[in-house]
């Protein structure tokens, strides 16, 4: 949903710009513009010379606005790349043992370490994202454990065979990962 919200907000926010950088850029080449836009001609100043020296008196002025100018395009390039980064891993690299290495979908992994997860006792269902590097995945694993699994179990048994399992096979001297453990919640029912 956050993911969802983000994109949103930044593609409203590119089109407002895009938007007024060409209305700007209609002025200054002398194309038409609508007559509600403030500055009508390539003659037009955004800030008039009063407005420029109002502040002049304050040496603080210029270099705050420049400097929360400049914060304000980081900002916004740094949360243009975190929408572009992926969240998951999409391949990994395997050794084949041979000099050459082989590529393993991550989508595939993940499926596989969910499936064997879920088939431990205890384990209502499991979600597995692979992240991190091509070379070093690390997995986040969520469990759903019913109502009668111990958790310290649990988390031992996803450890030494279904974490386990998808090291060995995909070659990998370690996976770290990162566990999530909630219980189902059920609804009550009513005994008559």
């Amino acid at each position: 949903m956050l993911r969802t919200v983000n994109r949103v907000v930044l593609g409203l926010v590119g089109l407002v710009l895009l938007l007024v950088g060409g209305a700007v850029l209609a002025v200054g080449l002398g194309l038409g513009v609508p007559s509600w836009w403030p500055w009508g001609t390539k003659h037009d100043v955004l800030l008039s010379r009063s407005r420029r020296f109002h502040w002049h008196d304050q040496g603080w002025w210029w270099p705050a606005v420049i400097a929360a100018l400049a914060l304000v395009v980081l900002l916004a390039l740094w949360w243009l790349l975190a929408q572009l980064r992926r969240a998951r891993l999409a391949e990994i690299l395997v050794d084949s043992g041979d000099g050459k290495g082989a590529v393993l979908r991550g989508r595939a992994l993940e499926s596989a370490l969910a499936g064997e997860a879920e088939e431990l006792d205890g384990v209502a269902r499991a979600q597995v994202a692979l992240t991190g590097r091509r070379s070093a995945p690390a997995a986040r694993v969520a469990l759903l454990l019913e109502p009668h699994a111990q958790p310290a179990v649990a988390l031992g048994r996803l450890e030494s065979e279904s974490l386990a399992h998808a090291r060995d096979s995909a070659g990998l001297s370690v996976l770290p990962a990162e566990v999530r453990l909630r219980a189902v919640k059920h609804r009550a029912h009513r005994v008559t």
